[in-house]
């Protein structure tokens, strides 16, 4: 069996996220308590308490949800051995790359954080609330949605974001252009389109400030070169190189995030087992559809820890 682990996106917090990590593991309550101070505030109190609303703000979402992916990984290595070296691949669908380069080694903990922080707060602030959005094409491959994201632009944004699964591609950009493209998507015959509930256009042209932010903080952050190769977002194929990870995390700001093709090339690599780590379910049930042959598990709770098998 070869396996890979992934970490997952925005949108699988929940409030009461890791609070049963922390209440049975000492080394989860010890992660939870370091993302806290490297941020100067008690995020663990919002994820395990609530309120959803400021959970579910972006420069709060993306270090929890990371949070409690490392702290999953960190529970798994101490109590049952596992050691991701040994791991085909790690992969994150969009601020999960981040979780995945801290489980990998890449990134500490603390600098992954704070991170996701900026990343946050400069991808809130890249497009004043309101003028950007982001819908599901439920139905269309990557080419259809291509079309018509570039029919629905007419001189704004709007591209395609997010290539999850078959028949669920997400575009995003000005909120006219988006609205045109649901517009389109249904003259077209597709089944469903949608606006996503996002507080902004995520990877497409108009996150370019946060982009830029981000390339002044990852200059100045340490990284390694991960225990196991990285299938990095926007290029759905294999990194170790610390250099080429920074600026493909730059790049991932404004770039698609490639998870379908993704999985399909660690398939294409040998790997059989894909083991998602965090929050959720999300990522297990899109490898699903990616690839009936591949199989997806999720491990974010301690029942989950308990079941969980290195063979």
């Amino acid at each position: 069996m070869s396996r890979a682990f992934v970490f997952p996106g925005q949108g699988s917090q929940a409030v009461g996220m890791g609070r049963e990590l922390a209440e049975r593991f000492a080394i989860a309550r010890d992660t939870f308590a370091e993302v806290d101070e490297a941020l100067g505030q008690k995020l663990s109190a919002l994820m395990f308490e609530g309120p959803g609303d400021d959970l579910t703000l972006t420069e709060n979402a993306q270090p929890a949800l990371m949070a409690v992916s490392v702290a999953v990984t960190r529970v798994l290595q101490a109590e049952k051995g596992l050691d991701l070296s040994k791991a085909a691949f790690v992969a994150g669908h969009s601020l999960g790359e981040y979780s995945a380069l801290c489980a990998a080694g890449a990134i500490s903990l603390s600098d992954t954080a704070r991170l996701l922080k900026l990343r946050g707060r400069s991808m809130q602030k890249a497009v004043p609330v309101g003028v950007g959005a982001m819908a599901a094409i439920l139905g269309a491959d990557l080419e259809a949605a291509r079309e018509i994201a570039a029919e629905a632009a007419q001189g704004q944004v709007c591209t395609a974001a997010n290539d999850n699964a078959p028949g669920q591609v997400v575009v995003s950009g000005h909120k006219e252009a988006v609205e045109r493209a649901i517009k389109i998507a249904a003259e077209r015959g597709f089944k469903r389109a949608m606006l996503l509930p996002v507080s902004a256009p995520f990877h497409c042209p108009l996150m370019q400030p946060a982009a830029d932010a981000m390339a002044e903080a990852l200059a100045g952050t340490a990284i390694l070169s991960p225990v196991a190769p990285l299938v990095a977002n926007v290029t759905a194929s294999a990194v170790t190189d610390p250099e080429t990870i920074r600026r493909l995390l730059v790049e991932q700001v404004t770039g698609a995030v490639r998870w379908r093709e993704s999985v399909l090339f660690m398939k294409e690599q040998g790997v059989t087992d894909l083991v998602e780590l965090g929050a959720g379910k999300v990522l297990a049930g899109l490898v699903k559809r990616i690839d009936k042959e591949l199989v997806a598990s999720s491990v974010g709770l301690p029942a989950d820890i308990d079941g969980f098998t290195l063979a």
